[in-house]
């Protein structure tokens, strides 16, 4: 644990979650292709379900973990700009009363 109390992740933790987070969508896919050359067509549905809901869920990660490192500047700036705005809009509604 850091000098804060919040938990720090391990580099072998992060590399086990992103291997889990790839590999399921690669498991479903093969499921998908089990279901589909073994014509279990009833499967075949959960199966297509799975890896839609699996490959949804790296892409979220992923965004997240690309888009984290390069809006976090923008998303500050524009921030601390609306913010500056507001005060700046509340000075003169107080100089005009």
């Amino acid at each position: 644990a850091s000098s804060s109390g919040r938990k720090v992740t391990s580099e072998a933790e992060s590399r086990i979650f992103w291997l889990g987070l790839i590999t399921c969508p690669l498991v479903w896919v093969i499921f998908a292709f089990s279901a589909l050359f073994s014509f279990k067509v009833k499967w075949l549905a959960v199966v297509i379900l799975g890896v839609i809901l699996q490959g949804a869920n790296l892409y979220g990660y992923i965004r997240c973990k690309v888009g984290s490192r390069k809006n976090l500047t923008s998303l500050a700036t524009s921030y601390l700009g609306k913010q500056f705005l507001k005060q700046t809009v509340a000075k003169e509604e107080q100089a005009v009363s």
